[in-house]
């Protein structure tokens, strides 16, 4: 990791040390209700939210990204378990993220080939 990087990770920590013990502002704050306002998603918000590209929000979604792009310009809107999905990505991202785990690449055991 370059220098530079790493003094700004450990700044970031520092940071965040001070806002939980309270003597610091957070410079955000963004809340399940700014992202689910009138009944719409926003989900081109709750992706920036979760710092996904399209292609890897879209997989997390298990959803194709030509769907996601849709939904994030306003050609579509997402229905249904979709619409629920979003809804609990929004008020409880941790859940979301839980429940997706990366399966561990296994690799198959190579059979001895004999000779008949």
């Amino acid at each position: 990791m370059r220098e530079e990087l790493f003094d700004e990770l450990v700044e970031s920590v520092k940071q965040m040390k001070e806002i939980e013990a309270g003597r610091m502002e957070p410079s955000r704050v963004t809340s399940a209700a700014e992202l689910v306002q009138d009944g719409s998603l926003d989900v081109a918000a709750l992706r920036a939210r979760f710092e996904l590209s399209q292609a890897k929000f879209a997989a997390l979604l298990g959803i194709s990204v030509a769907t996601l792009r849709n939904w994030e310009q306003g050609r579509r809107e997402p229905e249904g378990p979709a619409k629920v999905l979003l809804r609990v990505a929004a008020a409880h991202p941790e859940a979301l993220l839980s429940v997706t785990t990366k399966k561990p690449n296994r690799a198959r055991p190579r059979r001895k080939r004999v000779a008949v």
